[in-house]
């Protein structure tokens, strides 16, 4: 195994920082200074050291994430409370986040320290789908749902989004709606929207645009205040998760994903 793959699967940083990590002369082989980050090792014998501690390999690890409301997804922030925050920091050096999810937006967010993992489910030209579930101010008539299957233009210069798939679930006012659920967002409409139109519904896309489902919404009319990620390709949230917990994602899990 490759000296610079060896410690990234062994969550000590992503491939590209513990490249750098060896040329700096922080990594040890069996007592020995080494800075080429392509140097093979065995993993079962070798004695690998990074800033004198020895590292135990780990191997690819995957979990699942119920992101909650109101954290960022990166690693550290001056000011917002991140996803990692609600990690172990022990095992989490080299993993790293799989996507992200808008500040306000909850549900399924993957971490992993595999790359070539992050790629197959990232890339543009992999067209993976992301399926989520939203509340939103206004209607959608037939001709609002059949522009959204077909492609819908979200912002100066770009080009049409890329089919959806379009599931209403509820139509209905506010007003009807606001018990159903706790949403921080919804607690904060104004009295007169009330009696103003809501729907409920479940949108599924394959591309990953900044805001995207917000932004295919307000095209056609409506205004999210409230959106949740259920699913990625194959594998769906684990509703046992409350929010800001994890799992590891199991064998299957992984396959869904990557197969």
């Amino acid at each position: 195994m490759r000296l610079d793959k060896f410690l990234a699967q062994s969550s000590v940083g992503r491939r590209i920082e513990v490249r750098n990590y060896v040329k700096e002369g922080m990594v040890k082989v069996n007592g020995e200074v080494i800075t080429e980050p392509a140097m093979e090792i065995n993993e079962s014998f070798d004695v690998i050291e990074y800033l004198d501690k020895v590292v135990h390999y780990t191997g690819k690890v995957y979990y699942m994430f119920n992101k909650p409301a109101g954290c960022i997804t990166a690693r550290k922030d001056a000011v917002n409370k991140t996803v990692f925050d609600y990690l172990d920091d022990a095992h989490m050096n080299g993993v790293f986040h799989v996507g992200r999810l808008d500040k306000d937006t909850e549900g399924l967010l993957l971490f992993t320290n595999d790359g070539e993992f992050e790629h197959k489910l990232m890339h543009p030209q992999k067209h993976v789908e992301k399926t989520y579930f939203f509340w939103a101010l206004g209607t959608l008539e037939e001709e609002d749902i059949k522009a959204l299957k077909q492609g819908v233009y979200i912002g100066k210069g770009e080009i049409l989004t890329k089919p959806a798939k379009i599931e209403v679930d509820k139509h209905g006012v506010y007003e009807q709606f606001k018990n159903e659920i706790s949403i921080n967002n919804l607690e904060s409409i104004d009295s007169t929207h009330y009696n103003q139109p809501m729907v409920l519904g479940y949108l599924t896309i394959s591309e990953g645009r900044k805001h995207q489902v917000k932004r295919m919404l307000k095209a056609v009319g409506c205004y999210v205040v409230y959106l949740k990620r259920i699913s990625i390709g194959g594998l769906t949230l684990d509703e046992s998760l409350k929010k800001g917990q994890y799992r590891s994602l199991t064998e299957q899990e992984v396959k869904k994903l990557v197969e």
